[in-house]
């Protein structure tokens, strides 16, 4: 028997940012290894779609529609420099010894926004299936606005970031949703 096309979604267990390495038109796209969301509290797609009416004789004649925008809000509650450096460039270095040791992000005057794959998941029995999960893949995301960082006062700072996925030129791929029937984990190695 088939495995169902549909499902609860229940929570969110993991999600991975890939460096978007290469999209060429014609070929395969390419990324970097996956890196850790840590702490993932919510991922959540939503998109814009434009409607266009064609009117005549004082009347509606046609209706056509067209999906023009995607975005994605990845909040964690946990910051990654490795993650920040994947979303904006810089440089990440380690530095001193024990007990003074230091990492550092540097976010420099020549700084742009990189495009990357997000992949989100939820825990085993996130979906109908017993034991399985679901994934939710953007093959190609851009930061829409800068990650929300700082300090809050008396209380845990969340790292809000936001991105619009377009599709990927190579594939068409814009957003995939996989149902397993078993849970699988999201890779870590640099898989399209």
């Amino acid at each position: 028997m088939p495995i169902s096309r549909v499902t609860k979604l229940y929570a969110v267990e993991d999600a991975k940012i890939a460096p978007l390495l290469a999209d060429p038109e014609g070929g395969a796209p390419s990324y970097g290894a996956g890196i850790d969301v840590p702490g993932i509290k919510s991922m959540e797609i939503s998109g814009d779609v434009e409607v266009k009416e064609l009117r005549g004789d004082n009347r509606l004649l046609d209706s056509d529609s067209s999906l023009t925008n995607v975005t994605v809000a990845f909040p964690h509650a946990k910051l990654s420099l490795d993650v920040l450096a994947a979303l904006l460039g810089g440089d990440v270095t380690d530095g001193g010894t024990t007990p003074a040791q230091t990492t550092t992000w540097d976010l420099d005057s020549d700084a742009k926004p990189l495009p990357f794959k997000l992949v989100g998941k939820t825990p085993t029995g996130g979906a109908d299936q017993i034991g399985g999960d679901v994934h939710f893949t953007l093959w190609k995301c851009v930061l829409s606005s800068f990650p929300g960082l700082g300090l809050a006062e008396e209380d845990y700072r969340t790292i809000e970031n936001e991105a619009r996925a377009v599709p990927l030129i190579s594939t068409g791929k814009w957003i995939s949703v996989q149902i397993n029937e078993t849970a699988i984990p999201i890779p870590t190695a640099a898989t399209p």
